[in-house]
Protein backbone atom coordinates (compact mmCIF):
# COMPACT_ATOMS: atom_id res chain seq x y z
CA UNK A 1 0.00 0.00 0.00
CA UNK A 2 1.68 3.41 -1.23
CA UNK A 3 0.61 6.29 1.41
CA UNK A 4 0.62 9.83 -0.16
CA UNK A 5 3.14 12.18 1.03
CA UNK A 6 0.54 14.45 2.20
CA UNK A 7 -1.39 11.86 4.12
CA UNK A 8 2.29 10.54 5.59
CA UNK A 9 3.71 14.13 6.29
CA UNK A 10 -0.18 14.53 8.47
CA UNK A 11 1.01 11.90 10.16
CA UNK A 12 4.78 12.70 11.42
CA UNK A 13 3.92 15.89 12.12
CA UNK A 14 1.13 14.63 14.43
CA UNK A 15 4.06 12.83 16.34
CA UNK A 16 5.40 16.29 17.30
CA UNK A 17 9.24 14.70 17.80
CA UNK A 18 12.30 13.54 16.09
CA UNK A 19 12.85 10.17 15.81
CA UNK A 20 15.66 8.22 14.29
CA UNK A 21 15.11 5.72 11.30
CA UNK A 22 16.58 2.07 10.59
CA UNK A 23 15.12 0.41 7.96
CA UNK A 24 15.45 -2.15 5.05
CA UNK A 25 17.44 0.39 2.78
CA UNK A 26 15.48 0.86 -0.14
CA UNK A 27 14.57 4.59 -1.78
CA UNK A 28 11.91 3.64 -3.70
CA UNK A 29 7.82 3.81 -2.40
CA UNK A 30 6.72 4.36 0.72
CA UNK A 31 10.34 3.65 2.75
CA UNK A 32 11.74 5.73 0.17
CA UNK A 33 9.45 8.44 1.40
CA UNK A 34 10.11 7.89 4.59
CA UNK A 35 13.23 7.76 4.86
CA UNK A 36 13.36 10.84 3.09
CA UNK A 37 11.09 12.68 5.08
CA UNK A 38 12.88 11.44 8.19
CA UNK A 39 16.59 13.05 7.13
CA UNK A 40 14.88 16.18 5.54
CA UNK A 41 13.51 16.69 9.20
CA UNK A 42 17.45 16.29 10.69
CA UNK A 43 16.89 12.78 12.26
CA UNK A 44 19.73 9.85 11.76
CA UNK A 45 18.41 7.64 9.06
CA UNK A 46 20.16 4.08 8.46
CA UNK A 47 19.09 1.84 5.65
CA UNK A 48 20.51 -1.81 6.28
CA UNK A 49 19.87 -3.63 2.59
CA UNK A 50 21.71 -6.57 1.11
CA UNK A 51 23.53 -6.55 -1.77
CA UNK A 52 21.50 -8.68 -4.30
CA UNK A 53 18.39 -6.19 -3.45
CA UNK A 54 20.31 -2.98 -4.08
CA UNK A 55 19.32 -3.22 -8.04
CA UNK A 56 15.53 -3.90 -7.13
CA UNK A 57 15.04 -1.04 -4.06
CA UNK A 58 17.76 1.52 -4.87
CA UNK A 59 17.09 4.13 -7.94
CA UNK A 60 18.83 7.42 -7.31
CA UNK A 61 20.45 9.02 -4.49
CA UNK A 62 20.20 7.01 -1.06
CA UNK A 63 19.92 9.14 1.97
CA UNK A 64 21.69 8.75 5.40
CA UNK A 65 23.64 6.12 6.13
CA UNK A 66 23.23 2.63 3.85
CA UNK A 67 24.83 -0.32 5.33
CA UNK A 68 24.89 -3.11 3.08
CA UNK A 69 25.00 -6.93 4.47
CA UNK A 70 25.11 -10.44 2.63
CA UNK A 71 21.84 -11.71 2.59
CA UNK A 72 18.23 -11.02 4.53
CA UNK A 73 18.92 -12.96 7.87
CA UNK A 74 22.00 -10.13 8.66
CA UNK A 75 19.57 -7.82 7.47
CA UNK A 76 17.27 -8.25 9.88
CA UNK A 77 19.58 -9.12 12.91
CA UNK A 78 21.32 -5.56 12.19
CA UNK A 79 18.22 -4.13 12.04
CA UNK A 80 17.40 -5.50 14.94
CA UNK A 81 20.41 -4.56 16.72
CA UNK A 82 20.10 -0.85 15.82
CA UNK A 83 16.77 -0.44 16.25
CA UNK A 84 14.72 0.74 19.76
CA UNK A 85 11.24 -0.42 18.86
CA UNK A 86 9.97 -1.75 15.63
CA UNK A 87 6.64 -0.66 13.69
CA UNK A 88 5.16 -2.09 10.37
CA UNK A 89 3.09 0.23 8.29
CA UNK A 90 0.33 -1.52 5.57
CA UNK A 91 2.99 -3.69 3.48
CA UNK A 92 3.02 -7.15 2.04
CA UNK A 93 4.68 -10.81 2.50
CA UNK A 94 8.17 -8.92 3.54
CA UNK A 95 6.40 -6.48 6.00
CA UNK A 96 4.24 -9.47 7.57
CA UNK A 97 7.69 -12.10 7.61
CA UNK A 98 9.54 -9.14 9.59
CA UNK A 99 6.54 -7.88 11.79
CA UNK A 100 6.16 -11.45 12.80
CA UNK A 101 9.91 -12.14 13.47
CA UNK A 102 10.41 -9.79 15.83
CA UNK A 103 6.85 -10.60 17.42
CA UNK A 104 8.44 -14.16 18.00
CA UNK A 105 11.77 -12.63 19.24
CA UNK A 106 9.77 -11.18 21.98
CA UNK A 107 7.97 -14.09 22.95
CA UNK A 108 11.14 -16.05 22.70
CA UNK A 109 12.92 -13.40 24.95
CA UNK A 110 16.02 -12.22 22.61
CA UNK A 111 14.47 -8.84 23.00
CA UNK A 112 12.10 -6.74 25.04
CA UNK A 113 11.23 -4.08 22.53
CA UNK A 114 8.16 -2.73 21.68
CA UNK A 115 6.28 -3.85 18.49
CA UNK A 116 4.19 -1.91 16.38
CA UNK A 117 1.21 -1.82 13.96
CA UNK A 118 0.00 1.58 12.40
CA UNK A 119 -3.24 0.30 11.48
CA UNK A 120 -4.41 2.93 8.70
CA UNK A 121 -8.22 2.93 7.66
CA UNK A 122 -7.91 -0.65 9.11
CA UNK A 123 -5.26 -2.07 7.53
CA UNK A 124 -4.28 -4.86 10.09
CA UNK A 125 -8.00 -5.67 11.71
CA UNK A 126 -8.00 -8.81 10.04
CA UNK A 127 -4.52 -9.85 11.70
CA UNK A 128 -5.32 -8.52 14.88
CA UNK A 129 -8.26 -10.95 14.73
CA UNK A 130 -6.12 -13.40 13.73
CA UNK A 131 -4.15 -13.16 16.78
CA UNK A 132 -7.03 -12.93 18.69
CA UNK A 133 -8.09 -16.03 17.35
CA UNK A 134 -4.90 -17.51 18.13
CA UNK A 135 -5.45 -16.43 21.92
CA UNK A 136 -9.27 -17.65 21.63
CA UNK A 137 -8.00 -21.24 20.30
CA UNK A 138 -5.09 -21.79 22.90
CA UNK A 139 -2.21 -21.26 20.60
CA UNK A 140 -1.13 -17.96 21.48
CA UNK A 141 -0.85 -17.30 25.67
CA UNK A 142 -3.16 -14.04 26.50
CA UNK A 143 -0.29 -12.32 27.93
CA UNK A 144 2.16 -12.63 24.33
CA UNK A 145 -0.95 -10.93 22.62
CA UNK A 146 0.04 -8.30 24.38
CA UNK A 147 3.45 -8.21 22.26
CA UNK A 148 1.72 -6.07 19.69
CA UNK A 149 0.93 -2.72 20.01
CA UNK A 150 -1.69 -1.00 17.60
CA UNK A 151 -3.13 2.50 16.66
CA UNK A 152 -4.79 4.32 13.45
CA UNK A 153 -2.14 6.94 13.98
CA UNK A 154 1.12 7.59 13.99
CA UNK A 155 1.10 9.58 17.24
CA UNK A 156 -1.31 7.11 19.03
CA UNK A 157 1.34 4.37 18.35
CA UNK A 158 3.97 5.95 19.17
CA UNK A 159 2.45 7.46 22.49
CA UNK A 160 1.39 3.68 23.21
CA UNK A 161 5.03 2.05 22.20
CA UNK A 162 6.60 4.25 24.77
CA UNK A 163 4.33 3.20 27.75
CA UNK A 164 4.93 -0.82 26.53
CA UNK A 165 6.18 -2.72 29.31
CA UNK A 166 6.17 -6.80 28.49
CA UNK A 167 4.47 -8.50 30.59
CA UNK A 168 4.61 -12.04 28.85
CA UNK A 169 6.57 -14.99 30.04
CA UNK A 170 9.64 -15.81 27.62
CA UNK A 171 10.19 -19.03 26.40
CA UNK A 172 13.67 -18.80 27.04
CA UNK A 173 15.82 -17.13 29.60
CA UNK A 174 17.60 -14.25 27.81
CA UNK A 175 21.15 -15.60 28.59
CA UNK A 176 20.42 -18.77 26.74
CA UNK A 177 19.94 -16.77 23.30
CA UNK A 178 23.19 -15.04 23.84
CA UNK A 179 21.43 -11.59 23.06
CA UNK A 180 24.26 -9.32 24.97
CA UNK A 181 26.87 -10.35 22.59
CA UNK A 182 24.50 -9.64 19.83
CA UNK A 183 23.21 -6.42 21.13
CA UNK A 184 19.33 -7.55 21.22
CA UNK A 185 18.84 -6.11 24.77
CA UNK A 186 19.98 -3.80 27.03
CA UNK A 187 22.04 -5.59 29.96
CA UNK A 188 19.72 -3.48 32.50
CA UNK A 189 16.77 -5.97 31.32
CA UNK A 190 15.28 -8.01 34.16
CA UNK A 191 12.32 -9.37 32.66
CA UNK A 192 13.56 -12.49 30.91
Amino acid sequence: MLVGFKWFHAHMVQVGRKIDLVYGGGSVGLMGLISRTVHDGGCHVLGVIPTALIPHEISGETVGEVKTVADMHERKAEMARQADAFIALPGGYGTMEELLEMITWSQLGIHEKPVGLLNVDGYYNSLLALFDKGVEEGFIKPTARHIVVSAPTAKELIERMEEYAPTHDCVAPRQSWEVEQLGYCSTASKHC
